[in-house]
């Protein structure tokens, strides 16, 4: 072949890869479906009294901590129950609504429609909350003290705030005669901050009991409403969680001679397993971009970016390389593409003097879902490529894999459009969550899994998530209250359908 011939076909397939980057830049755009804003004057929106804070702020109040797995505050969970059973009444007298207590704390309420030919659906949330150190707050952590609109308290926005804004609109909802045709159920678990084994777990055998067979779909606590968190995105963002990274804790243990430090051996236990553990964080596991939910939040976001990003994230076959090295970057991107890898404990030696006999390590991986428990144990076998160190798994879950997100996907798509109702100027997208909640109690029902919390969040909150200052403004709880409205009023529906006009809803 001349070089003319090779020029010319260099330039034929430049011209092919130019238009075929320029058509996906221009056309990958969601199609999402028109929906009829949320307005305070709509005769249906629930507007936040000074009765419906003084009940979030008491049970932001009550101390549900959850310290460790069996370990939570039992009388402070009642007490809870107890304030959500004088809060809502017709919640606990409807004919409607059947509630079970199960496992002693946790909650499930069972809202039964006239069309048993549709499949119900269950929203999700949880009693307990982590625990707080008073004297880093501003203000105590559970007292729920109110300064420039916003409450502040532990679980304010983790996740108290679902709880009672669930519970709100039902109540408003059975206030205007609200009678369901779909059924669904409320599930709150009590030891979510802990695994929910005791709590969520409970509940989906106690629905597996009961025999249900299959769930439309299911929302729980998962990512939020966010502005000013994407580079180049001036539109609200909210992502809508569809799959959930799992987790894997590996012991690393070497067992060696003991000795005494004036006669030092040539390798020390101590010795094997730092160089493990550098072999660990030297040797991250490789990207996961294009395999996993960040794909689709990253071309559903593309549309709102500037054009150069929008020509990248529109064509992530082609840049996947470039992308993947500048998420790397920072440990928030780099979380989203790959599993993940933390040192967090190192244990050896008990004298100054005395060479120790034994040392271990745990590494925590938080698990990409494109990946299995075994190939990251086996990769970092193969990394760390010693016989001395021996690897044990201490705790595991595995990953969830990505719930669909597709134009007709009934329980996406009524989130998506709850939340457009809510927050008018938000674009939805489909997102993964790095941390991990109940909903792996109830995978067995469906594989509609969606993980979403009507909060909004500003750059620096992320920071009050499980730690200081934890806050919700009072318009975001009003937010929340009507969003969940809107979940229960347009699952109501068989079709994916939002036409009501506020007014002659109910």
């Amino acid at each position: 072949m001349s070089c003319k011939q090779i020029c010319i076909t260099l330039a034929a397939v430049c011209s092919v890869l130019l238009v075929i980057v320029l058509v996906r830049t221009f056309t990958l755009v969601p199609r999402k479906d028109a929906v009829i804003a949320c307005k305070t004057a709509d005769s249906d929106f629930i507007k936040l009294t000074d009765q419906i804070v003084k009940r979030f702020q008491r049970a932001l109040q009550i101390k549900t901590i959850s310290f460790k797995r069996g370990e939570y505050n039992r009388d402070q969970l009642l007490l809870l129950s107890s304030h959500l059973e004088k809060s809502f009444p017709l919640v606990h007298s409807s004919p409607l609504v059947k509630l079970d207590i199960i496992a002693n704390y946790s909650r499930l309420y069972t809202i039964t429609g006239s069309n048993t030919s549709l499949t119900p659906y269950l929203l999700a949330a949880h009693l307990d909350v982590v625990p707080a150190i008073p004297e880093e707050w501003e203000f105590p952590p559970f007292e729920a003290q109110i300064k420039d609109e916003y409450i502040y308290a532990r679980g304010a926005i983790d996740f108290k705030q679902g709880i009672m804004g669930i519970l709100e609109a039902l109540e408003y909802l059975l206030s205007k005669g609200f009678k369901p045709n779909r059924s669904f159920y409320i599930a709150f678990g009590h030891d979510e901050e802990v695994t929910g084994v005791d709590g969520a777990r409970a509940v989906g055998q106690e629905l597996q009991a009961r025999g249900l067979k299959k769930l439309e779909f299911l929302l729980d606590e998962g990512l939020a409403v966010l502005n000013g968190f994407i580079p180049g995105i001036q539109k609200t963002v909210a992502l809508i969680g569809i799959g959930e990274k799992g987790f894997l804790t590996l012991k690393l243990h070497v067992k060696g001679e003991a000795g005494h430090s004036s006669m030092p051996l040539k390798e020390t236990a101590i010795g094997i397993l730092a160089k493990a553990v550098v072999k660990i964080e030297d040797n991250p596991l490789p990207s996961m971009l294009g395999y996993g939910p960040e794909k689709e939040m990253l071309e559903h976001l593309a549309h709102e970016m500037p054009l150069a990003a929008r020509i990248i994230m529109s064509n992530l076959w082609l840049f996947g390389p470039l992308v993947s090295w500048f998420f790397s970057q920072k440990p928030a991107t780099n979380a989203i593409i790959r599993t993940v890898t933390s040192v967090t404990m190192f244990n050896g030696g008990v004298k100054t003097n005395v060479l120790p006999s034994d040392a271990t390590a745990y590494i925590n991986h938080r698990i990409h879902p494109a990946q299995s428990l075994q190939e990251i144990i086996d990769y970092d076998k193969a990394i760390i490529n010693d016989d001395r160190v021996k690897l044990s798994v201490e705790d595991s879950m595995v990953a969830a894999s990505g719930s669909p997100s597709g134009e007709n996907d009934f329980g996406y798509q009524i989130i998506s459009n709850s939340i457009r109702q809510i927050w008018t100027n938000a674009t939805t997208a489909p997102g993964m969550m790095i941390g991990n909640t109940d909903t792996k109690h109830y995978k067995d029902f469906t594989n509609n899994i969606y993980r979403f919390s009507p909060t909004v969040m500003f750059p620096g909150d992320e920071k009050r998530f499980h730690g200081v200052n934890e806050r919700i403004s009072k318009q975001n709880f009003e937010q929340a209250i009507n969003f969940y409205y809107h979940i229960i009023v347009n699952s109501d529906r068989s079709t994916l359908s939002i036409s009501h006009k506020h007014s002659d809803e109910l």
